[in-house]
């Protein structure tokens, strides 16, 4: 990434930049597909769980900011020496991409991660994860408001069904049966989900993922830890056992399955998947966290959505899908070497 583009990077919106390079991004082709899709199938899976794991810790009074903190430090002291290893000495490199680590560990590591906590405390883990993942859908109607660019039939009609099983996810239609709060915080996480493939997929910067991974995790673990030293962001912890499935465990368990299977594990592998398939693909095979979200509530908590949410469910992935298939057959297919 040249000198120019980074400065370009820092001088557009955030908002911008993001809902842009998600709608330009370009396919990828076989044979780093087959891959690709089974690392991003392991890093959704792993994503998934923080929603189960961190219900209970924000049940028995731990506070978002304490959780999310404790994962990412978690992670960062995993990832970081591996990141170190990764970048071979080449610190300039480190250096001239540090303004896209820095955007990348405040939205997309601890930005994603605290609003969609905070909206777990208010929502069950699976309309979280729905509202989260229309991100796609909303990606697309951002550029054609902002920017005139009219996608096609094919993606307005996968927003409308998308946006459809939305209104049922939210539960309207019975006069909008969930949090309000816990609504505004998991559309908050979705910005900071669309950041995270963006970011992820550019493979011109000469970054590894691993040094990736480390660079975000270590700054937004420092980012939340300065605006809790400062009072800005409650911290609160309880050591009190916690209950999944009815089986109690010692507080610190969790935590540490957050750090090192939430954290280091999905974050390495999800960056990793993205740089193989690109922001698009790897988002839509990164669907398959909401699936698995619903399967780890049901599995460790017993939540399981409604009948209404689980129809609205299937219409916001089936809309998702549609939208990129709209947006796919818009841009040309790039052979990308293997």
């Amino acid at each position: 990434m040249s000198e120019n583009h980074i400065d370009r990077l820092l001088h557009r919106p955030v908002m911008s930049l993001v809902m842009a390079t998600m709608t330009h991004d370009t396919p990828v082709v076989a044979p780093r597909a087959a891959t690709g899709i089974t690392v991003a199938l392991l890093s959704a899976v792993s994503f998934a769980l923080s929603g189960a794991l961190a219900s209970p810790l924000l049940d028995q009074g731990w506070s978002a900011g304490a959780v999310v903190l404790v994962r990412i430090g978690v992670g960062a002291i995993v990832v970081l020496p591996f990141g170190l290893v990764a970048l071979r000495g080449r610190w300039d490199v480190l250096w001239r991409n540090l303004p896209l680590v820095v955007m990348y560990g405040l939205l997309a590591v601890a930005g994603a991660q605290f609003c969609y906590f905070s909206a777990v405390q208010h929502l069950e883990v699976g309309p979280a994860l729905l509202i989260e993942y229309t991100a796609p859908a909303a990606v697309v109607m951002w550029m054609w408001l902002r920017h005139g660019h009219r996608p096609g039939r094919v993606t307005l009609l996968g927003a409308a069904v998308a946006g459809l099983g939305l209104l049922l996810v939210l539960d309207v239609f019975a006069g909008f049966g969930l949090h309000a709060g816990g609504v505004a915080w998991a559309l908050a996480a979705m910005i900071g989900a669309a950041a995270y493939f963006v970011i992820s997929a550019d493979d011109t910067t000469g970054l590894p993922p691993l040094t990736l991974a480390a660079g975000g995790l270590v700054v937004g673990g420092v980012a939340l830890g300065v605006l809790g030293l400062v009072g800005v962001l409650p911290m609160r912890a309880d050591r009190a056992s916690v209950s999944y499935g009815g089986a109690e465990v010692a507080w610190w368990v969790p935590l540490l399955l957050l750090g090192l299977v939430t954290a280091s594990f999905a974050y390495v592998a999800g960056i990793a998947a993205a740089r193989l398939l690109g922001s698009r693909l790897a988002s839509f095979v990164a669907l398959s966290e909401v699936v698995a979200g619903v399967l780890w509530a049901w599995a460790l908590l017993g939540e399981l959505p409604g009948v209404l949410q689980l129809i609205g469910g299937l219409l916001v992935l089936a809309g998702v899908v549609g939208v990129k298939l709209g947006e796919k057959s818009s841009v040309g297919v790039q052979q990308i070497p293997a």
